[in-house]
């Protein structure tokens, strides 16, 4: 277990253009509207992401190439005061820390 960098990266085009864009499989914007999310809003779900997953544990999940990959699982509350739990994915390489995608966890 492990705390991650607070300076990681998220890249804006990774939440406004494509976890919360309706995509035909594995859609994830859904999920994030129902705590009030949408494209308008993109910098309060990378603020969120950053206050209330990146300052939990990360567990070391598969070492790739890329660098080595971690997972948080944890509760999101949204603009709308709902909570949303979420198993988030992290990348990190010699040089930076990244997020790389949310997925929903189911009965949060």
């Amino acid at each position: 277990m492990a705390l991650l960098d607070p300076k990681t990266v998220i890249s804006p085009a990774k939440l406004k253009d494509y976890l919360l864009v309706l995509l035909p499989k594995d859609d994830k914007s859904q999920y994030l509207a129902q705590a009030g999310y949408n494209q308008d809003n993109w910098v309060q779900l990378e603020k969120d992401l950053r206050e209330q997953i990146l300052t939990l544990e990360a567990t070391p999940t598969t070492k790739t190439k890329y660098g080595q990959k971690y997972e948080i699982i944890g509760n999101l509350r949204g603009v709308n005061n709902k909570i949303l739990s979420v198993k988030t994915i992290w990348m990190v390489t010699p040089t930076e820390t990244k997020f790389v995608t949310l997925f929903p966890l189911e009965g949060g």
